[in-house]
């Protein structure tokens, strides 16, 4: 007997069971990006190796451990995309959408970096993300980050998550910033634990974000980036704290919020939440003004965010927030008899012709009382019953699952309106 073959460790198939909340998610997603008009944009899986060495940084975890990198048959570099932003970027570039130009976009699919899989984090994981270019105002941050927050409204967990905010000041000032930060680690080196030694002359700004609560005990007497804001950033993020209380979006200052990528400047915010134990974030985002220049392209303002799916789909499932999601079927067709079943058969058809609703046909034969199963095994909320009586009269009786309503007989003509005068009441 062969083998069975097993998927990749931390790239996880979506079963039948549980696709229904990924397809509920998605749809809140779509919906509400429309509603601020926004456009699509897909870009490829696989890109140049170069695109995200150039973007992310080569001294970043993702760049030096993560990336799934290969050689193609022509000897060129290729990465599976670990994320979204530089890939629209380029994009952007290539097909001259950037310069001189306002676009608001979105894309959503898979990601991929190779690190430890654990709860909510997998090497194949898939994000959602906004990115807007030619705007370069506090009132386009307001916005991404309203969007944000009327996602999680929608979602129903508004009062799970909470939004961090920072500015990381224009690259002058930052790189004026990471002097003096190095100063003073270099001054406690000894303390520090090996992961902020090494990063303290790589990339020292994210020593600031360190989880080891030794390391954040010596930074309380760190010097503070919002001490070192140039002018512009400063008033930049003032504005942008002034719109945010007027729209009503409670937020918190975290002086020590840096991200983990290299492209970012100015504004960068995270919504983070306590229900994903450890890992908290579930949306994170941010200004990166430089990017477009420094891929190739003339330089534009640029601001956008991206979330991972599989958390917030851990997330709602764990906060018992499924009751929304609708389920596969809505209408189970049952049928005694060959009769019964063309019958049946050409009613389904029917009813898919004449309204938007979900409708299966029982296939493969069995008692009525079988078929009856399947249905409750569907979650449907109404079978209809077809035997030789209803085929030979042209009716259909309805019976209604889960609920107080009486079964009933009804012809042909009228079963389309009587089923969408109860699904849509």
């Amino acid at each position: 007997m062969a083998k069975t073959i097993q998927a990749i460790r931390g790239m996880n198939d979506c079963l039948p069971e549980q696709s229904g909340i990924w397809q509920y998610v998605e749809n809140i997603l779509r919906s509400t990006v429309a509603q601020y008009g926004y456009q699509e944009i897909r870009m490829p899986i696989v890109e140049s190796t170069e695109l995200f060495k150039r973007s992310i940084g080569e001294v970043t975890d993702i760049v030096e451990k993560e990336m799934y990198t290969f050689d193609d048959r022509n000897g060129d570099s290729l990465t599976l995309r670990p994320e979204g932003t530089a890939s629209a970027v380029r994009a952007g570039n290539q097909h001259g959408l950037i310069y001189n130009q306002q676009q608001r976009l979105w894309y959503m699919g898979p990601m991929f970096r190779h690190e430890r899989p654990q709860k909510g984090r997998y090497r194949q994981f898939h994000q959602f993300g906004v990115e807007t270019y030619g705007l370069a105002g506090p009132d386009i941050d307001a916005e991404v980050i309203s969007l944000s927050a009327r996602l999680w409204r929608k979602l129903g967990i508004a009062d799970k998550v909470t939004l961090e905010i920072n500015s990381l000041g224009s690259n002058a000032a930052r790189a004026e910033y990471k002097t003096l930060l190095v100063e003073f680690l270099e001054a406690h080196k000894a303390q520090l634990d090996e992961d902020s030694q090494r990063r303290m002359y790589t990339n020292p700004l994210r020593v600031l974000d360190s989880k080891n609560p030794e390391v954040q005990a010596i930074l309380s007497d760190a010097p503070k980036l919002q001490d070192h804001l140039d002018e512009a950033s400063a008033a930049h993020f003032s504005q942008l704290c002034e719109r945010l209380a007027q729209l009503g979006i409670s937020y918190r200052v975290n002086p020590k919020l840096v991200r983990g990528l290299d492209y970012y400047n100015a504004t960068v915010f995270e919504w983070v939440t306590d229900t994903l134990g450890a890992q908290g974030t579930i949306c994170a985002g941010g200004r990166y003004d430089g990017l477009v220049e420094q891929l190739g392209g003339k330089a534009a303002p640029a601001v956008g965010f991206a979330l991972g799916l599989e958390r917030l789909v851990l997330m709602l499932t764990e906060l018992g927030l499924t009751d929304d999601v609708p389920a596969a079927v809505d209408v189970y067709v049952t049928a005694l008899g060959e009769d019964a079943v063309l019958y049946a058969q050409t009613t389904a058809e029917m009813l898919r012709d004449t309204t938007d609703l979900r409708v299966q046909m029982h296939c493969g034969g069995g008692n009525m009382k079988k078929q009856l199963k399947r249905a409750d095994s569907a979650q449907a909320r109404v079978a209809l019953l077809i035997g030789g009586t209803e085929a030979s009269d042209q009716q259909v009786t309805i019976k209604y699952l889960g609920g107080d309503a009486d079964q009933t007989t009804v012809a042909l003509a009228q079963l389309s309106s009587t089923l969408n005068a109860f699904f849509n009441p």
